[in-house]
This record gives C-alpha cells, structure tokens and sequence, in this order.
C-alpha cells in the first residue's frame, strides 16, 4: 500500500515541499485546474499555520496521501503537540491571534470536500480536509452548524452505514508501507454487509507490502458469500499467501446496525471504546501464509457511540483515550491522526483505520 507522507513543519520551506508533494498527487489523480488549486492552497495555509503558530519542538507536520476508501481524493492532516486551540472561534472568519485577516481555517473547511478536528489544551490539535476532483464532490454533503465543542461537525453523507477512514505510514526509510488496509460493501436480500481487512506484512519494505496488498487484493475479489465468515475469508487466504513472506491479518464483517464478526492471525489489534467501555477484539497468534491454527469468527456488541479501531504493531499496544474524551465524537481520519500522532513507534510500519456506525433512519 502507498504510504502518507509525513512532512515536519519547523521551518517555512518545509511547507512549499508539502505543497509540490500534494500537487504531484493531484496531477496522478486526474483532478482539475481549479480542484487541484484548492488543495494547493489548504497545504499551504495548514503548513504556515503549523510554522507560525506552533513552531519547532512540537512535533508540527503535515500528513498527505490518498483517501483510501475511494482511491479518488487527496487526504490533508496537520499533527502538532501545541497549545491548542479554541477550534471553533477560529474557524470563524475575522478571528486571528497572529494579526492576521482570520480567514484561513474557515476557507479550508469551505474549499475542502470533507473537513474536521479536535483541540485540547496543552494536548495540541489534529485537522483533516479531504480534496477530490470536481466530479467527485458530490461525496460529502452540506456543511452542518458549528458545534460548541472543539470538534467541529463533519461533512459525510448520511445514508453511509459505516463512516471509515484509515492513514498508513511506512518505515523510516522506506517509500512504501508494509501494512495495507482495505474495505467493501455488498448489498444482498438480507442487506448490507461491510468488510474490513488489515495486514501487517512481515518485515517492512516491498517484500512486506507484496504480501499485505496480497490479502486486499484477494478481499476485493473474493466472492460475496464468501465474506460472510471473516474467519473462513482469512483461511482461504492462507495458501495463496504462502508464496509470499506471510502477514499478520484480521477481517471484520459488519452489518448495519447489528455486532460485527472478528477474526485475526497475529499482531493487528482491534478495540471498541465508548465514554464508558474500551473493550479489546482478540486475534489468534499465527501469521497468514506461514502458519496458523483454524481460526474463529468472535462476536462482538457494538455499544451505542462507540468507535472500531484497528492498528498494527507499528502503534504502542497500551495507550488510551479518556484524557480527551470529547475526541471520540470527531471525525475518523482526526481520531485516527491523533492516534498514530501520540502513540507512533517510529522503527516500522504504521497503521491505524477508525469506523464509526452511523444511526441511519
């Protein structure tokens, strides 16, 4: 899977680099003249507001790759370990603290497809815009009224089941990740059903990419019935990674407004944590393509409000979220980013997708 980029922002020319690197990616999705100059744009304004407001020794950065859950849009997060920020008076335009015009934040969250964050005191901030071409717009609805949190609301389109998001980053080194993630939908008589699969390739560098696209490529062909049993998905999968170096592996198959199905082989963790429970998904130990025992399907309860993470073990297995509890209610990709932000290892692969389950009428 094609890595994000990480980008520091110590110092100014560090942004123009975000922003070329963005523009490349513009270029290779097809987007526009006037799409790509809006994501152009939001890096640039994200990338000097990280220079000029948070400054060195803050572990400031941009974070760019490709919305995986479509291929087709451009992923902006900016990371810092700041003061943080009244998020919401900021997105207001005419609200400045550096003397400026105060319209930089509220004119990416209009120019963006999709935008979001979270600000805590002293805990620093995450924002995430999504960009896609012209045609693809249409993704993400109205803008709702700014809430009174510091999670301002997100754009997503309310007849999605499951909202998902997902950001991999590869080792240090290293131009491509090890990890790969990937989801589809099938809709049958009995409705839809959603699945989720994670790979943690073995080593890192190409040969680990090889064997984790491996598995996704094989969820984006197997055949619908064939999902319904994450287990049974995962054993098939087996054998035909056994000409590759092997992967950790889990897959999950979700269904709107019911539990969901786990099951795992190796080191890719998974957690449902709600304002009141953090409950762990057990994987079996074992490595797909390699060696496993036969693996079960877990049922889980999904509790009202609750958020699915996934991770590999390129993020600390212990960390929690109860410091920020106002977080859980952000969107995905702000969680996700806050997430690999604090609890990185820094030495390998890196991983982390969020679902939440969308009340739909």
């Amino acid at each position: 899977m094609r890595a994000y980029r990480r980008f520091p922002i110590d110092d100014a020319s560090q942004v123009g680099e975000a922003r070329r690197a963005a523009q490349a990616l513009a270029t290779e999705l097809a987007f526009d003249e006037e799409s790509a100059g809006r994501l152009a744009l939001a890096v640039t304004e994200l990338g000097t507001n990280l220079f000029r407001h948070v400054g060195p020794g803050r572990h400031a950065a941009l974070l760019i790759g490709v919305d995986e859950t479509d291929g087709l849009g451009v992923q902006v997060l900016s990371l810092d370990q700041g003061d943080g920020m009244d998020l919401p008076r900021c997105l207001q335009d005419g609200y400045s603290t550096g003397g400026t015009a105060g319209t930089g934040l509220g004119a990416i969250r209009r120019m963006a497809d999709r935008f979001g964050g979270f600000s805590a005191p002293q805990r620093g901030t995450v924002l995430a815009a999504r960009f896609g071409p012209r045609a693809d717009r249409s993704r993400a609805s109205a803008p709702a009224a700014l809430s009174t949190g510091t999670a301002p609301p997100i754009n997503v389109a309310a007849d999605t089941a499951f909202d998902v998001a997902g950001l991999s980053l590869a080792a240090p080194g290293e131009t491509v990740s090890g990890d790969a993630w990937a989801l589809r939908c099938d809709a049958g008589q009995g409705g839809e059903r959603w699945t989720l699969a994670v790979a943690d390739g073995l080593g890192h560098g190409v040969d680990a990419a090889e064997a984790a696209d491996k598995l996704m490529t094989l969820l984006a062909r197997a055949e619908p019935g064939h999902l319904a049993s994450p287990a049974a998905f995962l054993e098939r999968s087996h054998d035909a990674l056994r000409s590759t170096r092997g992967a950790a592996s889990a897959a999950l198959s979700l269904v709107p407004g019911g539990p969901l199905l786990f099951a795992g082989a190796g080191n890719i963790s998974g957690r449902l944590i709600s304002g009141v429970s953090d409950r762990a998904l057990l994987s079996q130990h074992g490595t797909l393509g390699v060696q496993i025992r036969r693996l079960q399907d877990v049922v889980y309860d999904w509790p009202p409000h609750a958020i699915l993470v996934l991770f590999s073990d390129g993020i600390v297995s212990r960390w929690t979220l109860e410091e920020t509890p106002g977080l859980l209610q952000a969107d995905p990709a702000v969680i996700a980013g806050w997430i690999l932000r604090d609890h990185l290892r820094g030495r390998d692969d890196a991983t982390v997708v969020v679902v939440r389950r969308q009340d739909r009428a």
